[in-house]
């Protein structure tokens, strides 16, 4: 009877880690087109494009921001200026997504390229982390945090 009993809440248990709450079973692969999703966005250079990808209270470390954007507002504003720079582009590189239940976290690096002060191209590599959150059928930016890579 005990082994009958384990067999039925190992079984369920595997049935509520599998079903996560209802989000998709191919979730990394939904977390990666969300996070290219972000890169075609912000190589659009159209910030309500960009910014339609955070949550409502999401919050965001940019590359270059010298604050913390806790709100809407502030994540509109430090994208505000990105049409000024029309050949500015990301491309991803490594990423590393993990997916637990509706929340999911993908860690990597991308590379910022473009023309520099000088005129000549110029490639930035950087570090992130945007943490997603499935709701109402899509992976929203929840939480992201990018950095530059320090020199060697």
């Amino acid at each position: 009877m005990r082994t009958l009993a384990t067999v039925l809440f190992v079984a369920l248990l595997s049935s509520c880690a599998g079903s996560g709450g209802g989000v998709r079973t191919d979730a990394k692969e939904a977390v990666s087109a969300a996070t290219a999703e972000w890169a075609a966005a912000f190589n659009s250079r159209n910030p309500v494009r960009i910014t339609s990808l955070y949550a409502p209270d999401a919050v965001f470390w940019g590359t270059t921001a010298k604050t913390i954007s806790p709100t809407p507002a502030a994540i509109a504003e430090y994208f505000k200026d990105v049409p000024q720079r029309p050949d500015a582009r990301v491309s991803l590189g490594e990423q590393h997504i993990r997916v637990y239940g509706d929340t999911a976290v993908n860690t990597g690096y991308y590379t910022f390229s473009g023309p520099g002060r000088d005129g000549k191209a110029t490639a930035r590599p950087a570090r992130f982390t945007f943490v997603y959150s499935y709701r109402d059928g899509k992976w929203w930016i929840v939480d992201h945090h990018s950095s530059f890579l320090p020199a060697p």
